[in-house]
């Protein structure tokens, strides 16, 4: 029998139904975060109830945007891109609702569960997952594990302090770190302050051939090396799992393999930069098999 999944992310919730390792009835609704927390989870039910009317599913997996504790199902914390949605009881709430096993898992750490049993981690046992978008999330698989933490929060590599010079923490706690630098945010902020016209990662890479542009996307690159270079010192992990729309640009993953290299311990140079395989799937795929790797 199906199980029901979600991927619940700040613009869209992605939903589909998994059975036999692949997914089916793929859609994509708003989010319509800037209502709140309360007003996401309704949203949910709405679109879980949907697939109920015509496909029986015998167990619910939830990719989500925020702070999880999984054993709980619990959104630990969310920021203000869903006001309201920290504290949720989100695993209680569906299985209440729908009466089957519901489980719920941070939206990272349930893409690199899912980059780790169908994607570019089926073969590794020791690596770490970044994504690059909003901003930089992560997760660390060991011995074949999502490694999770005390408090279940492990692999927040976007708060590694890149340009402590630039630490102002009455301003922003994320002040010198890492997403502020690496994230494609932080190249389109700059690419937009060069040029308003340059206002997302397409435009941006359709006029590389502009010297000033493949300067910027060049430092941008810099920046992404520089937190990996700590990340992979400090972990030692086979291999690097990097994902985001971005990284489909193949010169991005070309230039972190060759300057990243050089600037590793040479014992470290084993280790593989791999581009993430599953796309926008991976948190549906991740959320379909929280159960057997989550914990």
């Amino acid at each position: 029998m199906a199980t029901m999944v979600l991927d619940i992310g700040g613009t869209a919730i992605k939903s589909g139904l998994y059975d036999n390792g692949a997914l089916s009835e793929i859609r994509e609704t708003a989010t319509e975060a800037s209502q709140g927390g309360p007003h996401v989870v309704a949203k949910a039910k709405e679109i879980i109830a949907g697939y109920r009317a015509f496909c029986p599913f015998e167990k619910i997996g939830i990719s989500t945007a925020g702070q999880v504790d999984p054993a709980r199902g619990c959104i630990i914390y969310a920021n203000e891109n869903i006001p309201g949605y920290t504290g949720t009881m989100l695993k209680e709430i569906m299985e209440q609702e729908f009466q089957v096993p519901a489980a719920v898992q941070n939206d990272v750490n349930a893409a690199a569960i899912g980059e780790s049993v169908f994607g570019a981690g089926r073969d590794q046992k020791d690596f770490v997952c970044l994504t690059y978008g909003t901003g930089v999330g992560g997760a660390v698989f060991t011995g074949g594990k999502l490694y999770s933490g005390s408090s279940f929060s492990a692999g927040e590599f976007g708060g590694v302090i890149v340009h402590p010079e630039h630490r102002n923490l009455k301003e922003d706690m994320f002040s010198g770190c890492y997403e502020r630098y690496a994230s494609t945010t932080a190249l389109v902020q700059s690419a937009r302050a060069m040029n308003p016209a340059l206002s997302n990662g397409r435009i941006l890479f359709e006029h590389m051939q502009e010297p000033e542009v493949k300067q910027l996307i060049d430092q941008w690159i810099m920046e992404i090396v520089y937190g990996l270079i700590t990340i992979i010192h400090m972990m030692n992990p086979a291999c690097a799992i990097l994902g985001g729309g971005i990284m489909e640009q193949p010169y991005v993953i070309e230039q972190i393999q060759e300057q990243l290299y050089p600037n590793l311990i040479p014992s470290f140079r084993h280790v593989k930069i791999k581009k993430a395989e599953l796309g926008n799937q991976a948190g549906m795929l991740g959320a379909a098999v929280l159960d057997k790797l989550s914990v």
